[in-house]
Formats: C-alpha cells, sequence, structure tokens
C-alpha cells in the first residue's frame, strides 16, 4: 500500500504549526535573518541612491568642465599661465565658454579688528564677470559682479566664506574687510559642486584686483566648458594652447572625476557594510539551525508516533525542511521590508531619489531561501532517520 501524498498545503500547513508551538523562539530566529537581510539591502540600496543622484548631479551640472592651472618649473619653482592664456583657450572650436580666476595675496575679515594672524581660511580671488556661466554657479543672496561693479571695491562671497565671515545677506550696508580696505558685499554664492574652491573664496572685479590690491594678472584656474562630444580631444590640446612654450607646466584636470572619486570611496566603504551585512546573514542562519535541531530533540515523540502511522522518511524530511523555509521566509520577507524603509528614509533625510535594485530585492529573498535549506537540510535528514520505536520510547 502507497503511502498517502502529502499536497503542497498540507506541508505549509505542518510546517506552520511547527512554527506557532515556539513563537518567542521563531521570532528570535527570524530578526536574525531580517537583520541580515535588512543591513545588505540598505546598504546596496543606499549605494544605488547616491549613485543615482551622482548622475543626476552631473547630468544637470555637466561632465564638460575641465581646469587649467599653473604646473611647476623644471627647477621646482611655482610657474604662471601667460595672459593671453584665456583668449588662446577661448579660440579653440569645441570650447563654448571659458572664464577665470586669479589668487590674491589679501586676507578678508568681518571687520578691521581683527588680528592679521586669523585668516578664516578664505582666500581671495579676481575673477571674471562670466565665471557664473562657465562654472555653473548661481546666487543666493545679492547679484554676481558686471562690468560697473567690477571696477568698484565690490565683493561676492562664496557659500563657506559667507557662513565664516557670518554674512546671511548681501547688501549695500554689508561690508567686509579686504586686503585693507572695506568692501561692499554685492552678492553670495550657492554652493559651487564643480568648483568647490570658490566656496571658500571671497571673489573681486579683475580690474578693481589689478588696481587697489596688487593683483599681478595671472589667471590661476581657468575654467573651460567645451561640447560633451569634443572632452577628451580638447583635454589632450589645453595646455599646449594655454601654454605654447611650456605646455609641461600646466596642469589640466576634470572636477567631475573628483566625483566619481568619491563616488568609488564610498562604494570601498559599502564592501566593507556589505560583508557586515553577510556575517549578520551568518548568524541568521545559524539561529534557524539551531531553532531547527532543538525542535528535533524536543519533538521526537511526534515524529515517532507520525511514522507509526504511515508517514515516510521523505514526508519527515519534508515537514522540517518546510518549517525551515518558512522560518527564513519570514525573516527575508521582513529584512527586505525593513531594508527598503531604511533606504528610503535616509534617502529622503538626503533629498536623493529612491532606488533599490530589484535583484537586491530578489537576491534577498533567495539568500533566505538558501540559508532555510541549508540550515534545515541536516535536522530533516535527522528527523527522518529516527527509527519509529526509539523516537516513541524517548520520554
Amino acid at each position: 500500500m502507497k503511502p498517502a501524498r502529502l499536497a503542497f498545503t498540507d506541508v505549509l500547513r505542518v510546517g506552520a504549526a511547527g512554527l506557532r508551538a515556539r513563537p518567542l523562539r521563531v521570532f528570535l530566529s527570524a530578526l536574525g535573518i531580517a537583520i541580515g537581510i535588512a543591513a545588505m539591502l540598505s546598504v546596496v540600496g543606499i549605494s544605488t541612491s547616491s549613485r543615482a543622484e551622482l548622475d543626476r548631479t552631473l547630468d544637470r551640472l555637466g561632465t564638460n568642465l575641465l581646469t587649467v592651472g599653473p604646473g611647476q618649473t623644471l627647477f621646482g619653482e611655482e610657474s604662471h599661465l601667460p595672459d593671453e592664456a584665456i583668449e588662446m583657450i577661448d579660440r579653440i572650436g569645441p570650447v563654448e565658454s571659458v572664464s577665470a580666476t586669479g589668487n590674491i595675496a589679501a586676507q578678508v575679515y568681518r571687520t578691521d579688528q581683527i588680528p592679521a594672524t586669523q585668516s578664516g581660511g578664505i582666500g581671495v580671488r579676481a575673477a571674471r564677470v562670466d565665471l557664473p556661466v562657465t562654472v555653473g554657479a548661481t546666487v543666493a543672496s545679492g547679484a554676481w559682479l558686471n562690468e560697473a561693479t567690477a571696477e568698484y571695491p565690490a565683493v561676492v562671497l562664496g557659500a563657506t566664506a559667507a557662513d565664516r565671515l557670518g554674512v546671511a545677506l548681501a547688501g549695500p550696508s554689508v561690508q567686509v574687510w579686504l586686503g585693507g580696505r572695506w568692501f561692499t558685499v554685492v552678492g553670495v554664492l550657492h554652493p559651487v559642486p564643480l568648483a568647490e574652491e570658490l566656496d571658500t573664496a571671497a571673489l573681486v572685479g579683475w580690474a578693481v584686483a589689478e588696481s587697489e590690491l596688487d593683483f599681478d594678472g595671472y589667471p590661476t584656474t581657468v575654467y573651460t566648458r567645451t561640447a560633451e562630444s569634443a572632452v577628451e580631444a580638447v583635454q589632450g590640446v589645453l595646455a599646449a594652447t594655454a601654454n605654447p612654450e611650456n605646455p609641461n607646466e600646466v596642469k589640466v584636470s576634470r572636477p567631475s572625476d573628483a566625483l566619481a572619486a568619491k563616488q568609488a570611496a564610498d562604494e570601498a566603504l559599502n564592501g566593507l557594510l556589505l560583508g557586515l551585512g553577510a556575517v549578520a546573514l551568518l548568524v541568521g542562519g545559524v539561529g534557524v539551525a539551531n531553532t531547527m535541531v532543538i525542535s528535533v530533540l524536543e519533538r521526537r515523540a511526534e515524529i515517532g508516533l507520525r511514522r507509526s502511522l504511515g508517514a515516510t522518511r521523505g514526508q519527515i524530511r519534508v515537514q522540517f525542511l518546510a518549517e525551515s523555509l518558512l522560518l527564513s521566509a519570514l525573516g527575508g520577507m521582513a529584512g527586505v521590508l525593513l531594508g527598503v524603509v531604511v533606504t528610503t528614509a535616509y534617502a529622503a533625510t538626503q533629498s536623493w531619489p529612491t532606488v533599490v535594485p530589484a535583484w537586491a530585492l530578489a537576491g534577498g529573498l533567495g539568500a533566505t531561501l538558501l540559508i532555510g535549506v541549508l540550515a534545515g537540510g541536516y535536522p530533516a535528514v535527522r528527523a527522518s532517520a529516527l527509527p519509529p520505536t526509539e523516537a516513541l520510547a524517548t520520554p
């Protein structure tokens, strides 16, 4: 006589009944799985959301901004770009716009009573009036320099510089002590992601810098915005164009590469966090295995009774394997839900788009099922191997 076959619904019902008998132990074991899955999914989700924000930022700012600056001579001395470097770069066909700033040996303070030794980390730069167009800078308060204000003691503060000087808003009554005289703050900038050096700078007009602040007129940084399709080509000729006589004394960089490098560093940290999540998942799997082994020991009489009533070894194995899979699945679903919630909450606090890859969701659930099989396999085999008479004789 063939033993009765267990339908799929019967397997689920029998497995669930075994879990309901030990709710606290089941909860703690599932919690271990949930923490591991949530940790791994959160790391992947936050990393992916951060990358999506970076892509969105680069799409908005563009990856076609190049900067040109002076390097060093063969003797290790500081070099400088020629006066005509800006005009020569502007003649390159694919170049869409070009502007520049120049460093000035001056200090800026909120009042004239602060000792000269306290710089506050704020640099003073001469700036061309077309700078915001090239670097993508926007004004938070007031206005940018124009042809008129660039010739007078007017200054625009970067976001960090304004914060350090205690300047919240620009206006005709707001002044700072710059280079030994008062300058009126006509504008305050928003942060400039692709030109972060401007955030800590006080920017004055090129003309007033030469006439009042002993500026030598040499550009320190030339910002070049070029066509997207020609970035690599333009990057290759910028040094020779800016300084034809000494192209080896010119440094050319791409600010967007710094953002990509920062993202790469974040990904290295994410690898460490994923490792910690894997350890938590392993601990959860051990918890499931422990629960199932103890369950087998506690239910020897039940196993013996079922065997004596005709249950096969295979049916016993399926019963305990189903319990292990259900236990892992409960923890996995809770972990996935928790991971999505954590990712969404963190992305919201950073104003990022929330992105949780489908492969991460599927991988999280798949990992829990694999843990269920591995953790429940040995206890299931052990349960099915118990002889009915020995199991029934266990007190």
